[in-house]
């Protein structure tokens, strides 16, 4: 064929876009070629734009037809049959795992079926019951429970489309969630994080300002390393401890000191306060905190209607219900109690704005709290948790009791250990180990983390079920529960002996927890050896731990603030515990100052006991130099029950603490106490307690050897707030969850002028501290020029400049 006929043949191919075809060679052309048909047909065009070109495409008929039978083609054909056969040995493999997961039933499989069986009790009930009776007997938004159920059964189903199939699917989104595409390990090490010492060292410039504002000075006359590291702590008690803490702190920072703290720590309700403190709702004002919380919870956190539509309505919905799903989801072993129920309560009323439109999904995160931290221009906040170290009596389960020196050791190892979350790190100090804050829910063993997924971790645990955790005093010991009660047996005649019979096994109700905790991840999973030597050694075996409010061991979190590292030199501490008198919590730290041997804690301080003798309060030192807090414990109640003075009936001293709760100027200890400690190296024998400071002992603040300053403020009655007293006042209960704005305000008004009463005392104590700083600082520089001259004069140069230069 000559070439102009066969490129009058290839003329129409080439009109068609898509369709290129290279020039051909003169050799080509040469060659005796059969006749190529390449008309082209529809399927042919499809296949060019598409990209395929299959064998013997360009071929004429009669070679497709020819080659069909070759060996390439016996090749292709044997490789497709393999492949074939690979495929559906791949799809019966998926096919049986997918069996034996639904046969397994995982921690999501179990929740859903229990909340279907939950939905169709519900809706079986209810149709028995006449509509003229649930009239009568029922509120109305009960009629609507069937209908909420139900939706939210669906919206739990996990089917396309569903609340819950887009909370998974959004988890694997890294622009939604950053963390999941990192990996962490457990640090193990007694220093503070970087991060955090990033940030105290941004602090220091802004509290340097502050300070010198606060005290009228110059601040160009402020040393940095003059200004004294304040934190300030507030304890336990629900909303009441919410409120109030809210009321003592904006009052702080009326004054000008909030601005020079450091840190602030948070047990139960105050945890509750840092998280909204750190949040879009407030942006670091109590005003607006206070605002928020008068419109927040006059409602009952778990009143049906509001709950439901909170749980039900876009857009608090899906950030109400993350927590649950990611968790449930993402670990087969996980569990649903209690806990993450009452997390997501809380959560729907504290975390929502009124409105609820302006919602943000950053607040639903601890880790992004730093970005209210991370120029220093707020106090790093600390939040609270502990788990309960049980020990196994005798080891293996026998037929014969655990002797008693196993029991002694059992109960001398058992205590709370102390857990703290920061926006940078939760990290346990008796492990000496912690993890990122943004990795918490993660499996970790051998400390790194494990993926529940190749290539995917889960994001970090939501704050619903941190808030849940961090207030959950319902998951106390028996012996916890039977103290709240235990006025009230020994007031009913005859029933001493019981209170005798139940109190004699309080060893055995303080192992006992009717509510299970919260169960997270075991960060120090498998890492034998490598932690510090006050690590259980049973820790190491646990894959989860369970964590509650830090309330159990101390409704005042003092612990954290005495973390070496952090050098803390003031402590103001508000307490609005229901306790406060008759349950000493600071005294309790003093176990943990001796344990830790750490240096100026003021021993002895807090309420001193009603009718205590200088003897007894030398056995409760004694026993504050145990070797461990639960040793501590079990010191001081055996020296207690030994002691004759002891008295035995304590309804008289039940009785003065909560007169002096309602009349402080009758009381021991006003509405602020200061104590200073000593660094003073002493003996052996247990230190004697520290005095609180008076206006004409201040001078002891001064001190070269003045230790760590207290300033205490209880929360109390006060004459100048009328109408509403702590320690009658039914709304002040701590299961109370519902106040008007009226009794906010009460609350917010008495904290406020309990702090007024004693600001110019910490005033006083914050200026003394500056001034004591100062002087050894300058000290410390005039013995080093001092020491130059003495070098300077040892190698005869004293007074000469160098030599051998064109200055001489």
């Amino acid at each position: 064929m000559r070439p102009a006929a066969l490129q009058e043949r290839v003329r129409p191919l080439r009109r068609h876009r898509s369709l290129q075809l290279a020039p051909i060679s003169h050799w080509a052309l040469r060659m005796r070629m059969p006749p190529l048909r390449l008309t082209p047909t529809a399927a042919g065009i499809r296949l060019l734009r598409q990209g395929q070109f299959p064998r013997g495409f360009f071929s004429s008929r009669k070679q497709r037809n020819k080659s069909a039978f070759g060996k390439g083609n016996e090749l292709r054909q044997a490789r497709q049959v393999r492949e074939k056969i690979e495929e559906r040995e791949r799809t019966e493999e998926d096919e049986e795992t997918q069996s034996r997961t639904q046969s397994q039933p995982t921690a999501w499989t179990s929740f859903t079926g229990n909340f279907e069986s939950f939905s169709k009790v519900t809706d079986i009930e209810w149709s028995t019951i006449p509509d003229r009776v649930v009239d009568m007997i029922v509120p109305e938004w009960s009629k609507s429970l069937p209908m909420y159920i139900r939706k939210l059964q669906h919206e739990l189903s996990m089917a396309p489309g569903s609340l819950a199939d887009e909370i998974w699917n959004e988890a694997h989104d890294p622009f939604i969630n950053p963390e999941i595409q990192y990996k962490a390990n457990v640090r193990v090490s007694d220093e503070l994080c970087d991060d955090e010492k990033e940030y105290l060292a941004r602090r220091k410039k802004v509290a340097t300002a502050a300070l010198a504002r606060y005290l009228g000075l110059d601040e160009k006359e402020v040393h940095p390393d003059d200004v004294p590291t304040i934190a300030m702590c507030g304890s336990g008690g629900g909303l009441r401890a919410l409120v109030a803490s809210a009321g003592s702190l904006a009052a702080t920072q009326d004054d000008g000191l909030f601005d020079c703290v450091t840190y602030t720590a948070g047990v139960s309700g105050s945890c509750w306060l840092q998280t909204l403190y750190n949040s879009s709702i407030t942006n670091g004002r109590f005003d607006r905190l206070i605002a928020h919380v008068k419109a927040r919870i006059a409602v009952h956190i778990a009143y049906p209607p509001i709950a439901f539509s909170s749980v039900l309505s876009a857009p608090t919905n899906k950030l109400l219900l993350s927590s649950m799903v990611e968790k449930l989801r993402g670990d087969s072993n996980a569990d649903f109690g209690l806990v993450d129920v009452y997390g997501i309560l809380l959560a729907a009323r504290l975390l929502v704005p009124k409105g609820e439109l302006e919602v943000n999904d950053r607040d639903f995160k601890l880790s992004n709290q730093r970005d209210y931290i991370k120029y220093g221009q707020n106090p790093m906040p600390i939040y609270t948790v502990v788990r309960h170290e049980i020990p196994v009596v005798g080891g293996a389960v026998t037929q014969d009791s655990p002797s008693e020196q196993a029991k002694k050791l059992a109960k001398q190892e058992a205590w709370f250990q102390w857990f703290e979350v920061t926006p940078y790190e939760f990290f346990c100090e008796e492990f000496n180990a912690g993890i990122p804050t943004w990795a918490m829910g993660r499996k970790f063993e051998n400390g790194v983390d494990v993926p529940q997924e190749v290539g995917f971790h889960l994001p970090e645990v939501r704050m619903p079920i941190l808030m849940g955790t961090f207030g959950s005093a319902f998951c106390a010991t028996l012996s916890h529960y039977y103290r709240e009660i235990r006025p009230l047996v020994k007031s009913l005649s005859g029933f001493r002996a019981v209170d005798e019979m139940i109190y004699g096994r309080n060893d055995d109700l303080e192992k006992v927890h009717p509510i299970d905790p919260t169960k997270v991840p075991n960060f120090v999973y498998g890492m034998e050896d490598q932690l510090r030597f006050t690590t259980p050694t049973k820790i190491y075996e646990n894959e989860y731990i369970q964590l509650m409010d830090a309330g159990m061991s101390n409704n005042l979190p003092i612990y954290p603030l005495l973390r070496p590292g952090r050098n803390v030199d003031v402590i103001v501490a508000f307490d609005a515990s229901a306790d406060i008198k008759t349950e000493n919590w600071l005294s309790v730290a003093d176990g943990y100052a001796r344990q830790r041997g750490i240096k100026g804690w003021p021993v002895g301080a807090g309420w001193p006991k009603s009718g205590e003798t200088p003897q007894e309060t030398e056995k409760e030192l004694a026993a504050a130099a145990a070797a461990s807090p639960a040793e501590a414990e079990t010191r001081l109640r055996e020296a207690q029950k030994d002691d004759p003075a002891t008295p035995q009936s304590t309804s008289e001293q039940e009785r003065k603490a909560l007169h002096d709760q309602s009349h402080p100027e009758d009381s021991d200890l006003g509405y602020c106490t200061i104590w200073v400690g000593t660094t003073e190296e002493r003996s052996s024998e247990p230190p004697p307690p520290s005095k609180a400071l008076r206006d004409d002992t201040t001078w002891q603040l001064m001190e070269p050897d003045a230790g760590i300053a207290v300033a205490y403020l209880p929360f109390v009655a006060n004459e100048k707030v009328q109408g509403v007293d702590p320690a009658s006042s039914e709304y002040m209960s701590t299961w109370n969850f519902v106040y008007t704005p009226d009794e906010v305000d009460k609350v917010v008004a008495l904290a406020r002028a309990n702090f007024d009463e004693g600001k110019e005392q910490i005033r006083a104590c914050v200026r003394a501290v500056y001034e004591r700083k100062k002087k050894q600082r300058l000290e410390k520089e005039k013995e080093r020029r001092r020491e130059g001259r003495r070098r300077l004069r040892r190698l005869g140069i004293e007074g000469k400049l160098g030599e051998g230069d064109h200055f001489s």
